[in-house]
């Protein structure tokens, strides 16, 4: 039987290496492919929770500095953010050690991007500010100025 290869059909491939393994024909599967695979999978995750960080980080800092403009986009956009962080930090818990290092790199994006969105002095945004991981998935936490 003829499986799909790598570089011509990935959905394919997995599907068709997923069912050797449930089969149990390992000496079939793909395995160089499957472990570069699974590597992206797991960076792919790592990826996904900083770009929720960085938008939870931004939208804080727009609410924080930019309290005339406080209204419901902003708030949904914080909860919505807060809650894909916390879905994949629930199904890969193997994040949560890495997050002050995942939060450490988006905050500078999205310090530029509320400079940008807000038309603030950059001096506005601390260079160095952090909100503190529980702060961040607190739902309840909502900083002032």
């Amino acid at each position: 039987m003829s499986y799909p290869a790598y570089d011509d059909d990935l959905v394919g491939w997995a599907a068709a290496n997923a069912a050797l393994l449930r089969a149990g024909r390992l000496a079939q599967v793909d395995a160089l492919h499957l472990a570069e695979e699974l590597e992206d999978l797991g960076k792919s995750e790592r990826r996904s929770l900083t770009s929720h960080l960085g938008t939870l980080m931004l939208h804080l800092l727009k609410w924080q500095f930019q309290t005339g403009l406080r209204g419901p986009s902003w708030r949904i956009s914080v909860n919505n953010a807060r809650a894909a962080a916390a879905e994949i930090l629930e199904d890969s818990s193997s994040l949560r050690p890495a997050l002050q290092d995942l939060v450490d790199k988006a905050y500078p994006l999205a310090r530029r991007n509320a400079i940008a969105e807000t038309g603030l002095p950059e001096a506005t945004f601390p260079q160095d500010r952090r909100y503190a991981i529980d702060q961040l998935l607190d739902d309840a936490f909502w900083p002032e100025t």
